[in-house]
């Protein structure tokens, strides 16, 4: 099979998948986006939910937000009209591993992880990072 018939195999499963509500909207999200922004976004996915696999995607808010134990627990968002994709952090106000690496950029209460390529992705901060945020999970949002 070439990569066009396989590009036409995989969009007419994903139809299938769409009609018959197989699929989260959440991963839809993903898998709408363009490149680099969908590599980015599946690496983060499979980061994220090796790390901590009781968490839950959900598509809250417009964009997939992990849940854990039906709480929010961190979220995957690509700004309109900007170069990165954010992991933002729910109980961001709690955590205390590499916040010189977080982005707060104007928000007071949010933290996020930026990245521009997939080889942007210090595997070992976002891990350390999502421990730490799991640990700090049952906290809530506020301080």
């Amino acid at each position: 099979m070439n990569r066009i018939e396989l590009t036409k195999s995989f969009f007419y499963f994903f139809k299938v998948c769409c009609i018959f509500n197989v699929m989260n909207p959440a991963e839809i999200y993903i898998l709408e986006q363009r490149e680099p922004f969908k590599g980015i976004l599946l690496h983060l996915q499979v980061i994220i939910e090796n790390t901590i696999p009781e968490l839950v995607l959900k598509y809250k808010y417009k964009i997939p937000f992990y849940y854990l134990n039906d709480k929010p627990f961190c979220y995957l968002n690509v700004p309109k009209n900007k170069s990165y994709v954010d992991v933002g952090f729910w109980s961001s106000v709690h955590l205390s591993v590499h916040l010189d690496e977080m982005v707060t950029e104007g928000r007071k209460m949010m933290r996020s992880l930026r990245y521009g390529t997939v080889e942007d992705i210090d595997q070992e901060i976002l891990v350390a990072v999502l421990k730490d945020a799991e640990s700090v999970a049952d906290k809530g949002f506020w301080k």
